[in-house]
């Protein structure tokens, strides 16, 4: 796991810069894909650079993404592994500069998120701990940017930003009657308040991409429910941090034929 993360992390904070040098240009190039989202310069830079990287320190290892979403079910159903990619995710949190979109990339083993890396190079959010990474016998991470998040099987789930400290996180399984949500940004819907009221949620706070993974994960929302389509390279890092922190996760499969998710629910409680 340990070696997996110390190349794969380079080449998501590679690709988090160069988005981050389009994101402070006057032009981001933005065009409509068919199912009339938007689509970026940062987008096929970043793309470009991951795959690149991967396919380099990886060559026997596929790599599954939008770009590649038309690969056969029945070439790709016997794979064992393989890198699940999302290069930007949170492309119309992009364009309105709000900061909160991210760079994913998972590695999947058997169906399973085993391992993932979400680096969010425009947001700085804050630092409430710190080990000293010698502890965990992992190199140094050097960020220019932003906040990442990184996590595997057997591994823990860790946070460092800019200038911080790298730190462990986990859920938060004590709720002190005070049980919050996180909400998408762009993506509500009244199926939300249902669960919500459910599920007890007294308080509801908003997060873009997948960083609303990384809230459960770091313990500062104990529930994150998402109604209607998502794709699984949308989801799979957030899964294997959260896991990786001791979420609860319902309703997310990998390598399904069809690559789109359903609903799903990711919980620090019961």
């Amino acid at each position: 796991m340990k070696d997996y993360l110390s190349k794969i992390i380079p080449i998501a904070i590679k690709a988090g810069e160069a988005i981050m040098d389009i994101y402070h240009s006057a032009d981001f190039g933005v065009e409509m894909k068919s199912d009339n989202s938007p689509l970026t310069l940062a987008d096929r830079a970043s793309h470009d650079i991951i795959v690149k990287g991967l396919k380099k320190e990886f060559p026997d290892i596929p790599v599954l993404s939008e770009e590649g979403k038309d690969i056969p079910y029945e070439e790709r159903k016997n794979w064992e592994k393989f890198w699940l990619v999302d290069p930007l995710d949170g492309t119309k949190e992009f364009i309105k500069k709000n900061d909160e979109f991210t760079v994913n990339i998972a590695l999947i083993e058997n169906n399973d998120a085993v391992l993932g890396v979400i680096y969010a190079p425009a947001l700085e959010d804050g630092n409430n701990g710190g080990i000293d990474p010698s502890e965990i016998d992992f190199p140094a991470i050097h960020l220019k940017y932003g906040t990442l998040y990184f996590g595997g099987k057997g591994f823990g789930a860790y946070k460092k930003i800019k200038d911080g400290a790298l730190y462990k996180i986990e859920v938060n399984k004590n709720t002190n009657g005070n049980i919050i949500a996180v909400r998408s940004r762009s993506h509500a819907s009244p199926e939300e308040e249902k669960v919500f009221e459910k599920s007890g949620v007294t308080e509801t706070i908003s997060a873009g991409s997948s960083i609303k993974f990384c809230r459960v994960a770091e313990g500062s929302a104990h529930v994150y429910y998402r109604h209607g389509p998502t794709n699984e390279w949308d989801v799979g890092a957030g899964y294997a941090i959260a896991k990786a922190a001791g979420a609860i996760i319902e309703g997310l499969q990998f390598n399904k034929e069809n690559l789109l998710n359903g609903s799903f629910t990711v919980k620090s409680i019961h």
